[in-house]
């Protein structure tokens, strides 16, 4: 398994062609919009001199991996030579529909098709292709480059060799490899989202403010990032699109997600990517002001 095509040039695509590329596999990130390829690019070599930086990667294996990455707007030809096929697009149960129709009709019969869903079935996935038995879901963590899980998602036609396939590649990718079954929301987002989501209730009511409840749970829990920064990192529109997956397929109450994240998503408050969500962000600062909600 050599040649690899990501479907997608966003913050998930990217990340995931990059590591791809820096453990020598050859990339094809496909996009329709060449804006965003150019974007995903740049985003790359910056995030490959902040490894260089921190002295854990050298000049001579950016200058290699990003020779390892070709790009294209075109799905039919950019995926004709792939071995995997890891799907990165937004979280719109149509759209990856879809785009698997798409790559089934035009992938080598050897090919696998993987997509980094957060939430969306793959037992349904893979039901629009006539090789369901090689689909299945890879989910990387954001940002890809730094977090070591890799949620291995198996369909229920996924066979067996192509998940001790994805185990042993995201292995190479110095990744940790967690297999769970195809369940609404898989393990990650189905415990995390009804906890990011019970914080933004608690902020709703008023029970505490946004800094407060984020400390409570960085000092309190652990937590590397408290819920509502991590919200506005996911994007809440992404946390809002599984919270909605999550109660339709399950059902309960529980996950109906809060009126103040609906609210703010209908605003266009999506956090970092729109500028502003529970917290406001200064494009090249790393300070953080919360902002007034209502």
């Amino acid at each position: 398994m050599q040649n690899i095509s990501v479907i997608g040039a966003g913050t998930m695509g990217n990340g995931i062609a990059h590591v791809f590329a820096q453990y020598g596999f050859k990339v094809t990130l496909i996009d329709v919009s060449y804006a965003q390829l150019d974007k995903a690019m740049a985003t790359i070599s910056k995030n490959l001199d902040r490894q260089i930086a921190k002295e854990t990667l050298t000049a001579e294996r950016k200058s290699e991996t990003l020779n390892n990455i070709s790009v294209n707007s075109d799905v039919n030809s950019g995926v004709a030579a792939a071995d995997l096929i890891v799907e990165a697009a937004t979280e719109n149960t149509d759209l990856k529909l879809k785009i698997f129709r798409q790559l089934d009709a035009a992938a080598p019969p050897h090919c696998i098709l993987a997509s980094n869903t957060s939430s969306i079935s793959i037992t349904r996935i893979a039901a629009e292709t006539k090789r369901p038995g090689k689909v299945i879901g890879m989910h990387f963590m954001n940002p890809v480059p730094v977090m070591k899980l890799v949620e291995v998602i198996n369909g229920y036609m996924t066979d067996p060799e192509v998940t001790d396939a994805i185990i042993e590649l995201a292995k190479k990718l110095d990744k940790t490899p967690c297999v769970v079954n195809d369940y609404p929301g898989f393990i990650a987002n189905r415990i995390l989202m009804p906890m990011i989501n019970e914080a933004i209730q608690c902020l709703q009511e008023g029970v505490a403010g946004t800094e407060e409840i984020d400390t409570i749970m960085k000092l309190g829990m652990a937590h590397p990032m408290g819920p509502l920064q991590l919200a506005d990192f996911i994007g809440l529109d992404v946390c809002l699109a599984i919270l909605r997956v999550l109660h339709n397929s399950i059902g309960q109450p529980k996950y109906a997600p809060c009126t103040l994240l609906v609210n703010m998503v209908t605003a266009g408050k999506l956090g970092v990517k729109s500028g502003e969500g529970f917290y406001r962000y200064t494009p090249g600062s790393r300070d953080i002001m919360p902002v007034k909600v209502r």
